[in-house]
């Protein structure tokens, strides 16, 4: 390891003194021998930093990512445009190596921030309260599960077979652990069946999600949930949304849902292979205490001066375990403060044209690879940016045909629904162009 770890001898010699050991291999005394490593490890000689970054270079070259191709996939990350003043502003250092405020005292700057962001996913979403934050969409469906469920003081989850499918896999482990039922409720037409979810509302029901636009990009019919979910008391609704979409649609929370969560990529994140990514959570007043995370607040300091403080904070790191309401630790706090740039940049009128260019390309998309009749929807449904094609063709065929001509098809909707084998969800935003539009729906053709 020596090429690899600064350490001179007389550094190690130093530190060996200090503890009081004549040898490394006394250090690690207390490993089995027969799992230590005898020859030592098969590593390359170093190399120079020139060295280095070129070989580092030449493997990310072997990536095609959305600089080399056009993006048409969605299903939950989307190619957005990211004003650039975000990067400018994350990459100080006093916001790029920020932590978890542990000493609210001393970390002013960062609870400001998540004071701002929580008001305005709070007014987004039409809720009372936000927390900031959670780790993604999927932890965040989950955590509001398990808080509507404490507050219902009941055992069973009903939930959309139109949600995102990872997120219910999450959903689906973390309700396996806390002893509580997750049933799915049925789809017609890529929307919620909502004679099914009447049918299965009963008295142990203590929430019931769905998600708007849904997994298919379709738009939910959220008051007509939220009223059958009310029929039972106690029972609330948790939906869970695409920030961009509440630019041209209304609040969720004006809507009757009881719970807004959602992923919070969409607001200046990039796609980043995956992440790390932005789980968001705002919700009515009577949550607050059971609330996973974090709240801050607003207050005064001795000298009048306007200051900020933990509010709320039910982790087990800064209470008594037993009384937590979550284990969620460090707080997306960078993509936090991404989210609040974004926001506050683009404003209501800027996140209203994203939205509706967003929402305009992907009909334009929709009509202009139907009109031949080689594809057609999968569904008759509003949708906002994603919308979903089946034909006679395989769909990975498809995908695979599209990428030879350096565009990143859609998302086959086989992998998670087998009645949708030959089914692919393409998704639109304001980044692409009608030219990029019209070159997708010709390679479809020639396939």
């Amino acid at each position: 390891m020596y090429p690899y770890i600064p350490h001179t001898e007389e550094d190690k010699k130093a530190m060996l003194e200090f503890l009081g050991l004549d040898s490394v291999d006394e250090l690690f005394a207390d490993i089995p021998e027969d799992v230590t490593s005898k020859d030592g490890l098969d590593l390359e000689p170093a190399k120079s930093e020139l060295e280095v970054s070129k070989y580092l270079n030449e493997l990310a070259g072997k990536n095609r990512t959305i600089n080399d191709m056009t993006c048409f996939l969605g299903a939950g990350a989307y190619d957005h445009y990211i004003p650039s003043i975000i990067d400018h502003i994350i990459s100080r250092g006093e916001f790029f190596t920020s932590y978890t405020p542990y000493q609210s005292e001393a970390s002013q700057g960062t609870l400001r921030y998540l004071f701002e962001y929580q008001t305005l996913i709070a007014d987004l979403t039409g809720m009372d309260i936000s927390n900031a934050s959670l780790y993604d969409e999927g932890v965040a469906i989950a955590e509001a599960a398990l808080m509507a469920t404490s507050v219902a003081r009941k055992k069973e989850i009903l939930i959309s077979k139109t949600v995102k499918p990872d997120a219910r896999k999450v959903l689906n482990r973390y309700a396996y652990v806390q002893d509580l039922k997750v049933t799915e409720i049925d789809m017609e037409d890529g929307v919620t069946d909502l004679e099914d979810l009447e049918n299965k509302m009963s008295d142990d029901v203590g929430a019931v999600i769905i998600q708007s636009p849904n997994f298919f990009g379709a738009i939910e019919d959220i008051e007509k949930t939220a009223d059958i979910t009310h029929k039972v008391k106690r029972a609330g609704l948790i939906t869970s949304v695409d920030p961009i979409s509440l630019g041209i649609l209304k609040r969720p929370g004006d809507l009757g849902a009881d719970i807004v969560v959602g992923e919070g990529q969409s607001l200046g994140v990039p796609l980043a292979f995956g992440g790390p990514y932005l789980g968001f959570m705002a919700a009515n007043k009577k949550y607050m205490r059971k609330m996973p995370g974090r709240i801050v607040g607003e207050t005064e300091d001795e000298d009048g001066k306007r200051s900020y403080v933990l509010t709320l904070s039910t982790r087990e790191q800064h209470i008594r375990r037993e009384r937590a309401t979550s284990n969620i630790t460090s707080n997306q706090g960078l993509n936090t403060l991404i989210a609040t740039i974004y926001l506050v940049t683009l404003g209501k009128k800027g996140l209203r044209e994203v939205a509706l260019q967003s929402t305009k390309k992907a009909h334009y998309a929709m009509k202009k690879l139907t009109e031949s009749g080689k594809y057609k929807p999968l569904f008759d449904q509003p949708f906002f940016k994603e919308f979903a094609l089946t034909s006679d063709n395989n769909a990975d065929e498809i995908l695979d045909g599209l990428k030879d001509e350096d565009i990143l098809g859609g998302y086959h909707l086989g992998r998670d629904y087998s009645q949708f084998e030959d089914a692919i969800l393409y998704a639109v935003t304001e980044k692409r162009t009608k030219d990029e539009i019209d070159k997708l729906s010709s390679v479809l053709e020639g396939i």
